[in-house]
């Protein structure tokens, strides 16, 4: 079905080195709280789409931009992972598949999405950090997919870069070189001249806390085929009656979090008495003091932890539990920031390596859960100049209790929910996702 045509390790398009070629970035402590994995993404196009020679072109104007991204992960004499910006290229794939777009996408492209995307290296350091596979399909349309180092950036540096890309594709011969973005990751994470951490952040940011603080309890790991990937279509009809339900003032986010926080603990058949809670990242570029500009590429993301006992969750209104998130999520405030910025420089101080360890493929994180949020990815962005992408995708999830909500394509003003559900709880939830309890809404139904 695939037949592979090329693969080329492609460097920037500029003659003129950037002015940080050659540098070596040390890693900061928003970088090192990441997960030191590859991320994949994929998005699919029609035809008429661009031709591959015109989606390098226009990769290759972008990385020029991204220095970062035709680097690789090295070592330096400590033993401490650095970027090094050495300019050693971007891996490009390209491949056919003796297939119609349309039909793959009807048949489900999830089952080939692993497929659609490069195989994650075996050896993180030495290796390409950003690696693109252009999937042209017989009937002319494109799928492209992406695997990146997480180091590299958060989601919102990607959704940069991704826009960025598209515009040179788009424009072609006339693009405009943008304003460069920022890039001063040390400017970041600036300690105190005496840091002084407040918080505790070994065991929130940096391993779970055997204390109950930061876990409700140990999570067990099953077989991968006992979790399922599901995908729930939330309409903008949906969405706005759940805001009348909250009977204040709030974003998609808060609400669509508040609803399927409910709905899967319900299906969980959880202890009243449990406590549940949900990892929510949060962009900290604005919350910083003082705080770091918006189009800086690199990773600037904590968590916040609301936390609830299973009867209040499942008897508060919607409002209450939107109120939670709220909390928690404003406690990742300016001194909480500048707290974990001294409290990394103290373990550098004392020679620590902090490692972020990623769960384990097959973890239950019930009673918990976990979510990250791409409703700020704008897919019109994303446009080659033929249209924007007909289908964004995740992989599947392989963690139950992991949720990622991004923009419909289908339905304008929708939402679309990637959730991991244990085997077990997937009927329950089917049935009760889209319901809304009256009895928890602040103004009636």
């Amino acid at each position: 079905m695939e037949t592979i045509t090329a693969i080329t390790m492609m460097k920037s398009a500029f003659s003129t080195p950037h002015p940080l070629a050659g540098d070596k970035v040390q890693l900061t402590v928003f970088d090192r709280a990441t997960f030191d994995i590859y991320v994949p993404s994929v998005r699919a196009y029609t035809a008429p789409a661009p031709s591959n020679e015109a989606l390098k072109e226009g990769l290759l104007k972008t990385v020029a931009l991204f220095p970062h991204l035709a680097g690789r992960l090295a070592v330096d004499d400590h033993g401490r992972r650095f970027l090094h910006l050495n300019d050693e290229g971007v891996l490009v794939i390209e491949a056919t598949v003796s297939a119609d777009l349309a039909d793959v996408l009807a048949d489900g492209m999830a089952a080939n999405f692993d497929d659609m995307y490069p195989t994650f290296p075996e050896e993180n350091v030495g290796a390409a950090l950003l690696q693109v596979k252009i999937n042209r399909f017989r009937c002319g349309g494109v799928v492209i997919g992406t695997i990146a180092h997480h180091y590299l950036g958060d989601g919102h540096s990607f959704g940069i870069f991704f826009t960025t890309w598209a515009s040179a594709v788009r424009e072609g011969k006339d693009f405009a070189v943008p304003s460069p973005p920022f890039l001063d990751r040390a400017a970041t994470a600036v300690p105190w001249p005496t840091p002084t951490p407040v918080f505790d952040h070994r065991s929130i940011e940096f391993k779970e806390g055997d204390d109950g603080r930061h876990s409700s309890k140990l999570h067990a790991v099953v077989p991968m085929d006992k979790i399922k990937s599901l995908t729930v279509h939330f309409t903008a009809e949906f969405i706005a009656d759940l805001k009348a339900c909250v009977g204040a003032r709030c974003s998609t986010f808060e609400c669509l979090l508040a609803h399927v926080w409910k709905k899967l603990t319900a299906a969980r058949d959880l202890k009243p008495e449990e406590f549940t809670q949900v990892r929510v990242a949060v962009n900290c570029r604005g919350r910083a003091n003082p705080p770091v500009p918006t189009d800086f590429f690199g990773n600037m993301v904590l968590w916040a932890f609301p936390r609830l006992q299973v009867r209040d969750l499942l008897k508060s209104s919607y409002g209450s539990v939107v109120g939670a998130i709220r909390d928690a999520v404003a406690r990742i405030d300016g001194e909480y920031i500048q707290s974990f910025v001294d409290f990394g420089a103290v373990a550098d101080m004392n020679g620590e390596e902090l490692t972020a360890t990623a769960a384990a493929a097959g973890t239950m994180l019930c009673p918990d859960m976990e979510v990250d949020s791409w409703l700020g990815f704008q897919f019109q962005q994303m446009d080659l100049g033929t249209g924007p992408p007909c289908a964004f995708l995740t992989p599947n999830l392989p963690v139950e209790g992991l949720m990622i909500f991004v923009p419909s394509r289908t339905a304008k003003g929708g939402v679309d929910l990637f959730v991991a559900v244990a085997e077990g709880d997937v009927k329950e939830f089917k049935r009760v996702c889209y319901s809304v309890d009256s009895s928890g809404c602040r103004t009636k139904m």
